[in-house]
């Protein structure tokens, strides 16, 4: 099954990728890896923001680290030019949680992404991962994660 049939099948409809809002690009290829910046937990209806464990509850948090990920595959498919079937595999992810004091189930947030990789690319989704907490981020979103994927 090519990858867009799987997002077909998944009720996934890939955004316009968010255009850079500072002096970087949003993803860079050297040799066969694609680095794809950071994209946080946005959506049209202006995504999710907050502090988990605070205002944001870890379920909503997961959902927003799922966001995420949706917007990496979006920044993904337009540097393959349309083509996600070029993934050889989803190398690693950073994951970032603007987090309250005593928050510590970060691991449990990034796993919205972590498991819409491996439900999109099956085990060629598995990766590598961190998952860190930090005080705040940029616009007040509540979650972001970048990632290095191999591609042909």
């Amino acid at each position: 099954m090519s990858i867009a049939a799987r997002l077909t099948e998944l009720g996934i409809t890939l955004p316009q990728p968010a255009a850079a809002v500072a002096n970087y690009v949003p993803f860079v290829r050297t040799g066969n890896l694609l680095h794809i910046s950071g994209q946080l937990s946005n959506d049209a209806s202006g995504g999710l923001k907050g502090t988990v464990g605070e205002d944001v509850t870890p379920e909503q948090a997961n959902a927003g680290a799922r966001l995420c990920g949706i917007n990496l595959l979006a920044q993904i498919n337009a540097a393959l030019d349309g083509d996600l079937d070029r993934v050889v595999r989803v190398v690693k992810l950073g994951g970032f949680v603007q987090a309250g004091p005593g928050f510590t189930a970060i691991p449990a947030v990034i796993n919205g992404c972590s498991d819409l990789m491996v439900e999109v690319f099956g085990d060629a989704g598995r990766h590598a991962r961190s998952a860190v907490g930090v005080y705040q981020l940029p616009l007040g979103f509540a979650v972001e994660v970048d990632a290095v994927v191999e591609v042909r």
